[in-house]
């Protein structure tokens, strides 16, 4: 790009330009919009204030607004482009609307238009970037973009550079990828107007008149018309999906309630089972390829991440559309009922025609004697909790059904009819605390891959025939017989994918776990394993013996050690990451060389009640090269995290989270001297119930958390400062460039942060303090 410019600036010397630019009139700052006027407080208002403050923050020069069409970004952007406090902050705004045919000559062509330039004779886009860029370079602007639909380089359309130090960039899309692509510093999202902002929008906009009780229920019947009209707009989202892998994907999720969690794991798995899943061999890939087409959909807003780990949930109004577009298709007939505190089944001219049905989280007590669902792919019957049996001809029509959910139920036994379900792939038989028997023979179910029964008396005896089984999931209770328990699991041998849940409480149930996992490392095709090891000697037995426990092998792993819960489970697990490696070791002592070995495969650890350790360091901290989330609980003998001093190499480059809870002895994150590099991706570090902890970021530690996001103390009663004056006497007013939030809860004896307002705090934008009586002086500029 500079030897273009320096071709054009020759070029101009020597008289090469036949024809120069000439400057018509001076442009105006703002072209101001006519848009619609935001109600105070609304959630676009809010939106528009929440933007206000990146622009006036000098550290950030890219802004994106990323939602789906219909969410009103370009009235967002509109009112922006009018606002008194961005014409007071820049000396022109130039808006752009990005066409989905946009070029870069057409991009340039309406910046040039808009700064009033007549341009002849320039050929190349460089030519014309360095006449934009020469007009702007003296000024502070803003240049607002709406509807981006591809990555627009600046540079070379604009000659956008690092000498542009004051201006910035405020863009909008539809797709989370465009915004990252283009190095925006922060992305607002923007969720779909519920029905009563919608509501608050046309009042705003009609006027008072529209409050008369004869025609607001006209009116707000108006208003709902319009929304089933962004429906229409929202439909767009959908025919842009790629395939019709996408699309089978995104509608299935409608079977289940708005707004509501749903499993990744689980979801991925019906997938599968319906065949939605293309170009997999195998349950590993078949994961990976659901994983990439979950992204896909989050990325245009059709689906969301959830709080919950693991999960995902599906908007209402998107959840509408979907229904709308289901409806109108020949080839989909659906029953979707959940969680509407239905207490009898439908009747028989819905369910008949029906290829989906979803009754799940209802009141149901009783099944029809028999269905005549020829076409039937997908019922969805868990947790109906008043749902006691099945009767025995309840699913013999049902030969093409692919998936069937009845976790969370209180059957006691399968019917007869269930050996009818020739074309089954998924049975979820969970959380069905009475079920013992089984009927029906299982040999006919020659298509199944997925069968989870944790949590039930039936016995996998029962289901010893389907050895076919790519996906297993039980519980050690399901192993318990009168006969010898060594060939049950093993004859499982193109099992894929294994978990088996522990009841650690249970008298005896390490020597059973001891003879499964001789079981185990007989199966040499699993890629996925969950399982608790009541000791290290268990997991050293597995390590071992197992072939799958090799350099290059692509088992994803979940081990517990010790004693098996889900607790903070949110923490270590990974929507973003579904091939984490997690370890946790609960009540141990000292340290094993099999951990050693196993920790350096390890993305998520937990090290929970353990005894006999002063550090995580004990553990081969320098070998710990994959690890991107630690959880430190009631460790009541660690008294710093890190040992410097044992170490001569960066630590911990890849640590993302770290979580420290009920840690009495703790007096330090970090002892000694810090190489460079060490926690250089650390993002979130909550300290909690660390009673004698009186430091956080020791000399030397505070300079590598370039990344630092999110800081949460809480209840370490020692704590005098956050970040310590004598420790940090050469900090740079540029330390913890990208800290947003800052919790302070229950510090009694805090009196300051820092020592003075020198930090810049660039990116900050959430304090909350509580209960913090001796912290007086804030330092914030």
């Amino acid at each position: 790009m500079t030897e273009k410019c320096n071709q054009v600036r020759n070029h101009r010397e020597e008289g090469k330009l036949q024809k120069m630019t000439l400057a018509m009139e001076l442009p105006e700052p703002v072209r101001k919009i006519h848009t619609l006027k935001l109600q105070e407080n609304s959630s676009l208002h809010k939106i528009v204030r929440h933007v206000l403050g990146f622009l006036d923050d000098e550290k950030i020069r890219r802004i994106a607004i990323c939602g789906m069409v219909g969410t009103t970004k370009t009235t967002i952007m509109e009112n922006l482009n009018n606002h008194e406090k961005v014409a007071k902050m820049f000396d022109m705004i130039i808006r752009v609307s990005v066409t989905k045919e946009w070029s870069e000559r057409k991009l340039q062509d309406a910046i040039l238009q808009r700064l009033k330039l007549d341009v002849q004779g320039l050929t190349s886009i460089e030519e014309a970037a360095l006449i934009i860029s020469e007009q702007l370079k003296e000024k502070k602007y803003l240049i607002v973009l709406d509807e981006v639909w591809d990555m627009i380089d600046l540079n070379k359309i604009m000659g956008i550079n690092d000498n542009h130090k004051d201006s910035k960039v405020l863009l909008a899309s539809r797709y989370d990828g465009v915004c990252y692509d283009m190095e925006v510093d922060e992305i607002v999202d923007v969720q779909p107007l519920s029905l009563n902002d919608a509501w608050k929008m046309f009042k705003e906009k009609v006027g008072h008149p529209i409050s008369h009780p004869l025609i607001e229920p006209i009116a707000r019947h108006v208003v709902e018309e319009c929304m089933d009209e962004v429906l229409e707009r929202l439909e767009i989202c959908y025919e842009d999906l790629k395939d019709g892998e996408q699309k089978e994907c995104f509608l299935y999720a409608t079977l289940y309630p708005e707004e509501s969690e749903i499993y990744v794991d689980y979801l991925i798995e019906c997938w599968r089972a319906e065949g939605f899943i293309n170009h997999a061999n195998n349950f590993k890939q078949a994961r990976d390829r659901g994983h990439t087409v979950l992204n896909e959909l989050i990325k245009v807003s059709l689906l969301k991440r959830s709080n919950e780990s693991k999960c995902v949930k599906m908007n209402k109004v998107f959840r509408k559309m979907a229904l709308k577009i289901l409806s109108q298709s020949a080839n989909s007939k659906i029953l979707v009922k959940p969680h509407e505190e239905l207490e009898d089944f439908p009747r028989k001219e819905e369910w008949e025609p029906a290829n989906r049905i979803s009754l799940m989280d209802n009141g149901v007590s009783t099944l029809p004697k028999s269905v005549d669902c020829h076409d039937l792919l997908t019922l969805l019957l868990q947790r109906n909790k008043y749902l006691t049996s099945i009767p025995e001809l309840f699913s013999i029509s049902m030969c093409h059904l692919q998936v069937l959910d009845l976790h969370g139920t209180k059957i006691s036994a399968l019917p007869f009819s269930l050996s009818n379900l020739i074309s089954l792939k998924a049975l979820y038989l969970n959380s069905c605390p009475d079920l013992i028997e089984i009927t029906a023979s299982v040999e006919a179910l020659k298509h199944l891959e997925v069968l989870d029964i944790r949590k039930t008396k039936i016995n996998l005896l029962k289901f010893g025939s389907l050895i076919w089984l790519k996906c297993l999931r039980i519980s050690v209770c399901n192993l318990e017989t009168g006969y010898h328990i060594e060939t049950q699991v093993s004859r499982f041998d193109t099992l894929e994918e294994l978990s088996i849940d522990v009841d650690s409480s249970k008298e005896g149930w390490d020597e059973i776990v001891k003879m499964v996992v001789k079981e185990v490392v007989m199966l040499k095709k699993l890629t996925s394993l969950r399982f608790c090891f009541p000791g290290v000697d268990h997991l050293d037995l597995f390590v071992k013996h197992s072939p799958l426990w090799e350099k290059d092998s692509c088992l994803t792993f979940q081990f517990s050690i010790g004693c098996h819960d889900s607790a903070f489970a949110q923490i270590l697990e990974s929507i973003d990451n579904p091939t984490h490696n997690i370890l946790k070791l609960v009540n141990g002592q000292g340290v094993d060389p099999v951990i050693i070995k196993v920790l350096m495969e390890t993305n998520a650890f937990g090290l929970i009640g353990h005894k006999g350790v002063s550090s995580l360091s004990a553990f081969g901290i320098e070998k710990m090269n994959k690890m991107f989330n630690c959880l430190i609980d009631r460790c009541h003998e660690i008294k710093t995290i890190v040992d410097g001093h044992k170490t001569s190499e960066a630590v911990l480059k890849w640590l993302e989270n770290l979580y420290i809870k009920d840690v009495p002895k703790l007096e330090s994150i970090w002892e000694g001297p810090v190489c460079a590099g060490s926690l250089a991706q650390l993002a979130s570090i909550t300290l909690c119930k660390c009673l004698e902890l009186k430091k956080i970021f020791s000399h030397g530690m505070i300079q590598q958390l370039l990344q630092l996001k999110h800081l949460r103390v809480e209840e370490c009663y020692q704590i005098e400062e956050i970040i310590m004056e004598s420790e940090n006497a050469q900090l740079v007013p540029e330390a913890l460039p990208k800290l947003k939030t800052l919790i302070l809860l229950d510090l009694p004896r805090l009196t300051r942060i820092w020592a003075n307002d020198s930090l810049e705090w660039p990116s900050l934008q959430g304090i909350e303090i509580s209960m913090c009586d001796m912290l007086k002086i804030f330092p914030f500029n």
